[in-house]
């Protein structure tokens, strides 16, 4: 697949990627809180909250894309808020498009963590306290590296999830050349353009190959910590 420096694929994958990275990063110490939380404590309406971190799950992507629209849009009270006192617009934007993408991928995160920390022998944890041991030094020295696994496959996961996200993003980023349109929104668009099949084929080919290297190196890096951990 031959492409220039500024072609369509070219510039559709620099976005995807920068939307992806930056879903990721947004969202995955959020994901790592929300997975303690959900599995370590006990309080009236977590059942509630662990329904509702997982709504992106269920929902049509395009109505987690209104939602955000209602809420960060130019005129939502609290978009508007927000672009008015610190200058920052959501919609429409780069950012918009990665925090779309952020909370449709944030469940997958949540999960993955959330089943490495449900394997954590929790009595390491306790002999470690026994000794001493805050629960600062317990996390970082016992828990975090055994949690490492999930939070390396539910990241990349995420990553990999997010580079195809689609409905989220055009409802509430819209479809703009070089700031939104990333891979599935440039595929989109080559379909719905007379002459756009050869370009349309590219970016589909491009799409399914970048979604398997993604899980394939989910994959190898759990592999390789569980090996460097014992596992």
């Amino acid at each position: 697949m031959n492409a220039s420096p500024d072609s369509p694929e070219l510039e559709a994958l620099r976005l995807s990627l920068e939307v992806a990275v930056r879903s990721v990063g947004l969202s995955l110490p959020l994901a790592v809180l929300a997975a303690w939380v959900l599995t370590r404590t006990r309080f009236p309406g977590r059942l509630a909250l662990d329904a509702f971190v997982h709504l992106p799950l269920v929902l049509p992507p395009v109505a987690v894309g209104y939602v955000l629209l209602l809420l960060l849009g130019v005129r939502a009270p609290l978009g508007a808020w927000l672009h008015e006192r610190f200058g920052i617009q959501l919609a429409f934007t780069t950012a918009g498009a990665a925090l779309a993408t952020a909370v449709m991928t944030f469940p997958l995160m949540v999960r993955a963590i959330r089943l490495s920390l449900e394997n954590v022998d929790r009595g390491l944890e306790d002999a470690a306290r026994t000794l001493g041991a805050g629960p600062l030094d317990r996390f970082l020295t016992i828990t975090f590296p055994l949690m490492l696994p999930g939070i390396l496959a539910g990241a990349v996961t995420a990553f990999a999830a997010g580079l195809g996200e689609f409905g989220a993003v055009i409802t509430f980023a819209s479809n703009v050349p070089g700031v939104t349109r990333t891979l599935p929104l440039a595929l989109y668009t080559a379909m719905q353009s007379p002459g756009g099949d050869q370009l349309a084929l590219r970016l589909a080919i491009l799409s399914f190959t970048l979604g398997l290297i993604g899980l394939l190196v989910a994959e190898l890096l759990v592999r390789r910590v569980r090996r460097l951990l014992g596992g």
